[in-house]
């Protein structure tokens, strides 16, 4: 078979996966097993592949994005960190402050990020499907440890520079946010495409504001984690079709419930395991969202790195928007 023919076929197989479920409620686990196969990038950068669609930040990508930061106007895509304890942060960040003998300050941390507080990008090796992370590495791997001996978090050591877009569907909807629950379509990414004048495409960043942190401010918090509007399991394919390379928002990237019985977080299955996708989940989007309708600009440089810590299941983030 020639490679011209095998990726007209590739896009045929993905065309019909959305096809199939043009209607996102009806998406049920079947839908999202096939796709663990159908959307797989296994394979796609070489068998040794521990990056996945960062891969997509090629070069030119990275000097694209550079020239869209044609006002200096930076912001941070971060939640600040909260040290009490909320329904939706159950276990708060630990500080012990110490003063040495000379006067100086130190202080040592201890940190649980995989939450619903702490913005955080999650490793390849962080999920799991029938016994393997992506790119067909053995999960009973991470069990000899310490930390994932494939697709930690120090493989994505180099950062990340590429073309943020945000979507701020509140905005479209002029509602100050999406109720928890709520469920974020294909049809809702292309909607938003129209609106602001955008087109979603190779080695992007998208992030989706929901309004999540407007709704806390106004309500106060609550459970996140298992009640927030995000994204539905159904917009993967088209995410694989426009060949996204980061995919996050102000929840946990999953729309909560799912809405897909037997699969919990069927977003964080399929792109970390299958597409190689890396999430930033729990950001804080507020501020970029009010930058972007001033600037009336949705498009911009975004930077970002975490720690190399060999094995890492992942790391806290602090991206940043530059206008």
């Amino acid at each position: 078979m020639t490679r011209a023919i095998a990726i007209g076929l590739l896009a045929l197989v993905v065309c019909g996966s959305r096809a199939l479920v043009a209607d996102g409620a009806k998406t049920t686990k079947a839908d999202v097993d096939r796709w663990m196969t159908e959307l797989s990038n296994w394979g796609r950068w070489g068998k040794d592949d521990q990056i996945g669609t960062l891969n997509l930040i090629t070069a030119e990508k990275r000097k694209q994005a550079l020239r869209l930061a044609r006002d200096g106007v930076s912001v941070s895509l971060a939640h600040t960190l909260d040290k009490e304890q909320f329904p939706d942060n159950p276990r708060p960040i630990g500080q012990q402050m110490t003063l040495d003998a000379a006067g100086h300050a130190m202080d040592l941390y201890t940190i649980w990020y995989h939450g619903s507080t702490i913005t955080h990008i999650d490793a390849l090796c962080h999920y799991s499907f029938e016994g393997k992370i992506y790119n067909g590495f053995a999960r009973s791997e991470i069990a000899q440890g310490p930390g994932c001996p494939s697709n930690g978090i120090e493989r994505q050591k180099n950062g990340i520079i590429t073309r943020g877009v945000i979507v701020d569907l509140p905005r479209m909807k002029n509602v100050p946010y999406l109720e928890p629950g709520t469920a974020v379509y294909a049809s809702d990414l292309e909607a938003w495409e129209k609106f602001a004048g955008v087109k979603i495409g190779s080695g992007d960043a998208l992030f989706l504001r929901t309004g999540r942190w407007a709704q806390r401010a106004a309500k106060g918090p609550w459970n996140v984690a298992a009640n927030a509007a995000g994204f539905h399991a159904s917009v993967m394919p088209w995410l694989k079709q426009r060949d996204v390379a980061l995919l996050g928002n102000d929840a946990v990237n999953d729309v909560q419930p799912s809405g897909v019985d037997g699969s919990p977080r069927p977003i964080h299955q399929l792109a970390i395991v299958a597409l190689g996708l890396p999430l930033v989940d729990v950001m804080d989007l507020e501020a970029a969202a009010e930058t972007a309708a001033r600037l009336k600009r949705w498009e911009f440089l975004v930077t970002a790195s975490a720690v190399p810590v060999p094995g890492g299941t992942g790391f806290p983030l602090n991206p940043i928007a530059t206008f």
